[in-house]
């Protein structure tokens, strides 16, 4: 009987911060399968990160880690280095692997050339992030997407984080094929300590992220004035730090908000941020459908983490209709679509937080809702299909 803990699995990435492949590492060191092997390449050249390297583990104990230094080399050069070096590492172990999880389409490409080669007997195709308009360049944009349908093509499984990955595919290629299945982003449900509401800041807002100017928060800033004159102790936490973070402050100082905004810059444990999170009222995620040149923004095809930990720590949701489960979201009476108008964001501020009984059933249908994409489901039951 094949069983995850007897299986000998490899996992190669693009590392920028923590994401799914991450996640989907600690679930099987939790598992204590067998063998695991964790491949990280920079996504781009940072002083702060580390340069390509990997970590094995076996029944959940790490045997060995080894980086290198990273170095500023041109992006192609960089790209074409990473895929030599997973295959190189991996051709060059005695062993045989049972599934290559490759997270993007360079990694995944690795893992076909190894299964080509007879190292792995199945290759998964993990796709993060899905844009028609992937690149300027129209020559680079043609390369990823010729790169990406042949990992759809060949690889055993693709998953696609969003329904609208495949669907991409088909309206601006014209592409159809490969067994392509939705493998939702999770949460740690485990993990999450809830309070209970009369321990909760019910008058305060809060936002987790990069703080960028496509995360819309000056909007939510324009519209505080308006929420504390009829909610004095209202406050928006604002949780990370980015390019943007200048340009919010100086708006603070100008709108003469300084007690009721709250900067907190990055935390690095998730259990201070999932802290902050589960003691505060509502929670927003104001997304941009297009970017600047009016393509389809990453969030459309996506399927954004942030969200998703709001609702694990009952928050509601103010949000845009951008991500694809955003009308769904609604629908289940756990977050409310709105827009970048300051009266309407305003509105529904004072709306949810004068609500007291709207606001606790809000919460509630939170936690239900999210119930579904507890992360040891999601991986149990796509990795056991696959055996």
């Amino acid at each position: 009987m094949n069983t995850l803990e007897d299986k000998k699995i490899i996992i190669s990435t693009h590392v920028y911060t923590t994401g799914p492949a991450q996640d989907l590492r600690d679930f099987l060191i939790e598992k204590k399968v067998n063998k695991v092997i964790f491949i990280g390449h920079p996504l781009f050249y940072n002083i702060n990160l580390k340069g390509s390297g990997y970590e094995i583990y076996e029944k959940g104990k790490k045997i060995i880690e080894k980086y290198f230094k990273i170095k500023k080399i041109p992006s192609i050069i960089s790209y074409i280095k990473d895929l030599f070096l997973t295959v190189y590492w991996i051709f060059n172990r005695e062993e045989k692997w049972d599934i290559y999880i490759g997270s993007d389409n360079l990694n995944a490409f690795s893992g076909l050339i190894l299964k080509y080669l007879g190292k792995v007997k199945k290759v998964i195709y993990y796709v993060i992030d899905y844009n028609p308009r992937r690149f300027n360049n129209k020559i680079l944009n043609k390369a990823y997407h010729k790169i990406d349908q042949i990992c759809v093509k060949y690889c055993d499984e693709t998953w696609n984080i969003s329904p609208r990955m495949e669907e991409a595919r088909k309206q601006y290629f014209s592409f159809v094929g490969g067994n392509q299945k939705v493998v939702p982003i999770g949460v740690w449900l485990n993990r999450i300590k809830s309070y209970e509401f009369e321990d909760i800041d019910k008058y305060s807002l809060i936002f987790m992220g990069h703080v960028i100017e496509k995360q819309g928060i000056q909007y939510v800033l324009d519209a505080i004035p308006l929420v504390i004159e009829e909610i004095p102790e209202f406050k928006l936490k604002i949780i990370g730090a980015g390019d943007f973070l200048k340009n919010l402050k100086d708006k603070v100082r100008e709108l003469n908000l300084e007690t009721n905004v709250i900067f907190t810059g990055y935390i690095e444990k998730h259990e201070e941020i999932e802290k902050l999170l589960c003691k505060s009222g509502l929670a927003v995620a104001l997304y941009e459908k297009f970017d600047r040149k009016g393509n389809l923004s990453f969030t459309y095809f996506a399927d954004p983490a942030k969200i998703k930990s709001y609702l694990a720590c009952g928050l509601p949701v103010l949000l845009t209709d951008v991500s694809y489960n955003a009308l769904e979201i609604e629908k289940n009476n756990c977050g409310i679509i709105i827009d970048y108008d300051k009266n309407k964001i305003a509105k529904t501020i004072i709306e949810l937080i004068k609500n007291e009984a709207k606001i606790k059933e809000y919460r509630n249908n939170a936690k239900n809702y999210i119930k579904q994409f507890d992360w040891n489901n999601i991986f149990i039951n796509n990795l056991e299909r696959i055996l």
